[in-house]
């Protein structure tokens, strides 16, 4: 991620806080353990000293003895673990409840960066508590068909009904895919028919994953590039990197940005900058496939038409419909 120095340190001593949080939450386990059995205390006393012993040992070059020692140390783990068994505690207890069991809250696996590190620096750089609030109540499990009409519009292939009912195979398959498969999707169709709540379906689900996902409503997105061309601003700029490399990019209500060919030529690199590092998109628009042509360029919709499964979503309003449902 490219974080400045000041945003750096400042996830940094997020991650010193949760180890001091972990630290303190084991040393506390131990302490009532402790409590109920002293042994304990004098067998992780003499397995400290034996540690250093087998240190020193290794630094010598005494082999036989190391191996000694090495017996000694794996007696007093079965003892230990047996008075823990005994006092009906799991083996685990002094494993502190981390935040992110793959690094163990230090943010790092080996050299590289924790799946868990990747998404604080984006939430820390697109200050992502705005897709938290998008992500309320998403969720594939509340996706309902019911506000989908089951009779077929006249010249339509597939009711309302079963184009949503498509939707989510189609959507539940892309996230089920996701990192083996490289997939966009481009969700369109009149307002309030569900084009954004399957983007943040997916969004959760891969979040849960670990994966890491950034939102941007498509006049946020154009006004970064803006920022960073127009302006050089130096936070647009390492935002416009981040958004070619974040796993996954969803981009919402396309079309309602101050269009041009500045912004047309911003979406092409856009797609095409994704589609050559095999990064995934989602698209949710009111365009029609037609007017994307008429409003970006016909190698634009190339883009979309040849690396994205379009999905056409139909109906009514569903939040008219819930809202006259509820008077």
């Amino acid at each position: 991620m490219a974080l400045n120095n000041s945003q750096y340190e400042m996830l940094r001593r997020e991650y010193d806080r949760m180890q001091r949080e972990d630290r303190e939450e084991a040393a506390e386990r131990k302490r009532e353990v402790y409590g109920k059995d002293s042994r304990l205390q004098q067998i992780d006393e003499q397995m400290a000293s034996l540690a250093v012993a087998q240190a020193e040992k290794l630094l010598s070059g005494e082999a036989d003895s190391v191996a000694e020692l090495h017996t000694q140390l794996e007696a007093f783990r079965e003892e230990k673990k047996g008075i823990i068994r005994s006092l009906g505690y799991d083996e685990d207890f002094f494993v502190p409840a981390y935040h992110c069991a793959d690094c163990k809250d230090t943010g790092y696996i080996g050299a590289q960066k924790c799946h868990c590190f990747v998404q604080r620096s984006l939430d820390l750089v697109y200050e992502q508590s705005n897709l938290q609030g998008v992500l309320t109540g998403a969720g594939f499990d509340h996706f309902s068909l019911e506000y989908y009409a089951q009779t077929k519009n006249k010249g339509d292939i597939l009711s309302p009904y079963e184009a949503a009912e498509l939707a989510l195979e189609k959507s539940r398959r892309f996230t089920e895919d996701f990192g083996k498969t490289f997939q966009n999707l481009c969700f369109y169709g009149n307002t309030g028919v569900g084009k954004t709540f399957l983007g943040n379906c997916i969004a959760k689900e891969l979040l849960a994953r670990g994966y890491s996902v950034v939102y941007f409503t498509a006049p946020n997105l154009f006004d970064i590039f803006e920022k960073d061309v127009f302006q050089k601003d130096p936070e647009a700029k390492s935002l416009r990197g981040n958004i070619y490399d974040v796993d996954l990019l969803l981009i919402d209500d396309l079309g309602t940005e101050i269009g041009g060919s500045f912004t047309s030529s911003q979406f092409y690199l856009t797609l095409n900058e994704r589609i050559l590092r095999k990064k995934p998109v989602i698209i949710s628009t009111n365009l029609k496939m037609s007017e994307i042509t008429d409003r970006y360029s016909e190698r634009t919709f190339s883009r979309i038409s040849s690396y994205y499964t379009v999905i056409h979503l139909m109906g009514d309003d569903i939040r008219m419909q819930k809202k006259l449902k509820a008077q």
